[in-house]
């Protein structure tokens, strides 16, 4: 019990009512105290509603309200006495009839009073009994707080007309239904998942509405004022309230930190918050452990209680829908279709044939499953079924898993040609998947501290599995065709489906998940019957998993000797089919935004030129001539009816092998065409076009222009001001100082190509910079997006030679920013470094991006210039990171 400062001793010593504000205050730094010292958060919010009402009290009498007709209520959370530091303060004044005008004075008086005391964030309603009914009838909110009005003081026969009226104005049904739309649009708002990266811990899935909805349904019908009377009337067990008060004073405890920490009423787990919100929880840094481990707990903690409030909502309010409302509608029939001796349809859920099925028979816990995912008409599993299913889950052991009639019932699964992926999440939601594989219960929960991986690693893992199954459907398949015609000639989907479950199994253990993984798999695959060489797959593909996004994202796919040595590590058709349908649903699981048709273009052309090679033999090594031969021989074809071949060859012999060798036959055509046409004219030639042949929102910009020292800054300064971020950059320089340079642009507003206007001003924008070679347009500033400044990301920089074109590598990785690309590009200007392709890639708050330079004269960097530069360079990203970091 908390003993707090008296009010009336603060009114005596002041003679005015002023005096709130200071003993509110003093109250508060009391109960922080308190709850400092280890008093329960239930406690402290009980202790500050009851100061509250003390406070109301004394406003009321001093309003002269207390001989008057009228009833002062709390409602909302106030209602349910749950208040934290900057809650409202909901009342509602109650008249059983019309309120004379001298009442009103009075109500006029207390409110101005209310305001006046300063300290309170009152939310007031005046009603009579009439317009509670009126307005309840009308408006689901009015109705959910009338539930909970809770009589401060006042008149006593008003105290139980509040509920009375919700019950005349709303059924069992109209009310469980309205609720319920209400919830499912409250989710949508919320993208339907308990693990955002910043939830709302109030209103998304798993926070506290979802404990209040439980409480707001049971109480309507069974005319209670707490969850816990619930026990006794058999709606809740203990062992469920136990859970459910258990996470209700885990979210009041964070929502108590917030709203300290924002001095408002705050609900969001923003990322400002997480750090110190950790550190309050005692999750502290741990040696070989990120600095973001101490958020990664909390955050893993929070995700797991989220995931429990929300599946106990789901069940109790289910229950409460089969055991209430529908057996009592007219003309209800319940229907029963026997299965086996364990199981029956109910109105078309499944159900256990009586309690102890679990217990007497336990692979009955994993056959549920399989009926779930082999019969489409089963609609889901009643919710009585649902209780005893996550107790016995809890049973699932080594004795169990050993069991090969609970493996082959598993594989069974995993085989099911339906619904894979809802029975997948089903048996994660109730215990099953975890406990049974207990390497997927540590990843329950996981978060990474990034904006790349928006999902928890156990969510990611079975969306991963959801995009797996829709390339074998119609309606994803126009999205993803060259992808699905792979998927749907796979010999074996339970490979896939295997290399899914466990290809990121290992995260958070420290090491490489991949190598870990791939170990488990391997175990795990043997004891479930496959074959050495079909476990061998399973366990490469966990391995390999991230090699063909890297591949394609980081390296310059256009050289034949990457492409190569990327179909060697395939080995044949069989290992690469089955790791591009794993990539593309990987990155489609991770963060669907990162997706666009540029991605989708690098991977289907890694994935074409690998089968290419693979099917040519990966033995033969590239004949680079007869290469080039073919190239030219291709490009000349689209050029002949225009152009002679005399004009096209004295252009070609400007350009060096490298550019026959890395452009395709298509854009050498288009690049010739141009330049012809544009003859000795000396202002510079920019064209654009949609990158057709491999992604429709990619835009290609060509600039063809006497070189100049600081081309490329010039170019990407540009645009980054046109709202233009660059994905790929290819700068040719021509024997007679001319540079053909292609961009691959991602449009930020995606009007580029359909907006002429728009178009021409892109196009005289680059012109005009260009001109004018001897000034450098300057950085656009713009504000760091608020999520970017919470990542503290170390700053690389590595430069290595690449022999064959004689170039040094520099790769570059740090926080992404606005104008990161154009301030780089200034770097290497100042260096007086030529830049001759890069490849940019942002994942997330990460920018990890490669230029291929060299020096003015054309060769590469000594190793001494290296080092010197690569530490240079490092220190202007730190410093630009810092400046990142001192806006926060």
């Amino acid at each position: 019990m908390i003993n707090t400062l008296p009010l009336l001793n603060y009114i005596k010593s002041n003679h005015d009512i002023q005096a709130i504000n200071q003993w509110r205050t003093d109250v508060e730094n009391q109960l922080q105290e308190y709850f400092d010292h280890g008093q329960s958060i239930r406690d402290v919010i009980l202790a500050r509603s009851n100061i509250i009402d003390e406070a109301l009290k004394f406003l009321w009498t001093h309003a002269e309200l207390a001989n008057s007709n009228l009833g002062l209520f709390a409602v909302g959370g106030y209602g349910r006495r749950e208040m934290l530091p900057y809650s409202d303060v909901d009342i509602m004044i109650l008249s059983e009839d019309t309120i004379s005008p001298e009442n009103e004075q009075l109500i006029s008086t207390f409110i101005s009073s209310l305001w006046d005391v300063g300290n309170f964030k009152p939310g007031i309603s005046v009603r009579t009994i009439a317009d509670c009914v009126t307005q309840a009838t009308n408006d689901l909110t009015v109705a959910t707080a009338l539930i909970e009005a809770r009589l401060i003081i006042g008149n006593k026969h008003l105290e139980k007309w509040p509920r009375r009226i919700v019950s005349q104005t709303w059924t069992d049904k109209t009310f469980y239904d309205a609720k319920m739309q209400e919830q499912a649009k409250r989710y949508i708002q919320h993208n339907n998942t308990e693990s955002n990266l910043e939830p709302d811990i109030k209103n998304a899935p798993g926070g506290i509405r979802d404990i209040n909805q439980i409480g707001w349904i049971a109480k309507r019908h069974f005319r209670v004022n707490r969850i816990y009377d619930l026990v006794h009337l058999g709606f809740i067990s203990e062992f469920e309230l136990g859970v459910l008060e258990e996470a209700e004073s885990f979210l009041w405890e964070i929502r108590h930190h917030l709203h300290r920490l924002a001095k408002r009423d705050e609900n969001r787990l923003l990322f400002d918050y997480q750090r110190d919100i950790a550190a309050t929880f005692g999750y502290i840094r741990e040696e070989n452990k990120s600095p973001n481990y101490p958020i990664e707990q909390l955050m893993k903690r929070y995700y797991r209680s989220a995931q429990q409030v929300s599946t106990l909502n789901e069940m109790l309010l289910a229950f409460f829908n089969e055991s209430v409302i529908t057996p009592r509608l007219p003309h209800y029939q319940r229907s029963i279709e026997e299965i086996n001796e364990n199981f029956k349809l109910v109105d078309g859920k499944l159900a256990v044939q009586h309690h102890k099925i679990f217990s007497e028979n336990p692979s009955a816990i994993l056959e549920i499953f399989y009926l779930l995912a082999n019969r489409p008409e089963i609609e889901g599993i009643r919710a009585r079924t649902l209780r005893l299913l996550t107790l016995a889950a809890k049973s699932i052991d080594q004795n169990f898993r050993d069991n090969p009639v609970h493996q082959a019932m598993f594989m069974a699964i995993i085989r099911s040609p339906h619904r894979l992926y809802d029975t997948m999440v089903a048996m994660k939601r109730y215990g099953v998947l975890g406990n049974y594989i207990p390497a997927f219960g540590q990843i329950i929960g996981l978060m990474q501290y990034d904006l790349f991986h928006i999902y928890t690693v156990d969510a990611h893992t079975l969306l991963l599995i959801r995009n797996l199954n829709r390339f074998k459907e119609p309606e994803f398949a126009k999205d993803f065709s060259v992808v699905s015609s792979v998927f749907q000639r796979l010999a074996r989907r339970d490979i896939i489906y295997l290399a899914a479950i466990f290809h990121d199994i290992a995260k958070g253990r420290g090491g490489d998940h991949s190598e870990l993984g791939s170990s488990d798999a391997i175990r795990f695959c043997i004891a479930h019957g496959l074959t050495e060489r079909e476990a061998n797959l399973v366990a490469w593909l966990v391995k390999n998993h991230l090699q063909m996004s890297v591949t394609a994202q980081k390296r310059d796919i256009s050289d034949p000797d990457i492409v190569r040595a990327f179909a060697k590590k395939m080995g044949d058709m069989e290992h690469l089919d089955y790791l591009y349908t794993l990539t593309v649903a990987d990155i489609n699981a991770t963060n669907p935004t990162l997706w666009n048709t540029w991605r989708a273009s690098l991977m289907r052309q890694l994935y074409t030129q690998a089968r290419d090679v693979i099917r040519s033999g990966l033995g033969r090594p590239v004949d680079y001539q007869m290469l080039i031969e073919d190239t030219k021989f291709t490009a000349s074809e689209l050029l002949v009816e225009e152009f002679s071949l005399d004009e096209v060859e004295k252009v070609w012999q400007e350009l060096g092998d490298e550019y026959f060798i890395k452009e395709s036959a298509d854009e050498i055509a288009w690049h010739t065409r141009a330049i012809l046409q544009h003859g000795d004219n000396p202002e510079p030639l920019v064209l654009m076009r949609a990158h057709r042949k491999y992604a429709q929102d990619a835009v290609q910009i060509f600039i063809y222009t006497q070189d100049q020292p600081n081309l490329f800054a010039t170019t990407v300064a540009i645009l980054d001001r046109m709202n233009l971020d660059v994905q790929d950059a290819r700068i040719i320089t021509a024997v007679k100082a001319f540079s053909l340079d292609t961009y691959v642009v991602l449009d930020r507003f995606g009007t580029l190509l359909t907006d002429p206007e728009r178009e021409e001003t892109v196009i005289q924008a680059i012109k005009k910079a260009l001109s004018q070679s001897d000034k450098y347009p300057g950085l656009m500033q713009r504000r760091i997006p608020r999520q970017l400044r919470h990542f503290d990301i170390e700053n690389t920089v590595d430069i290595s030679l690449n022999e064959a074109l004689q170039q040094n590598m520099v790769e570059i990785a740090t926080l992404d920013h606005p104008g990161l690309l154009a301030k780089v590009g200034g770097l290497f200007m100042m260096q007086g470094l030529d830049i001759h392709s890069a490849k940019i890639a942002t994942l997330g708050e990460r920018a990890e991006d490669i230029f291929f330079v060299t020096k003015k004269d054309g060769s590469p960097m000594t190793e001494s210039e290296a080092e010197t530069f690569a530490a240079q360079l490092k220190s202007a990203l730190d410093e630009a990171s810092n400046q990142v970091c001192s806006h926060h």
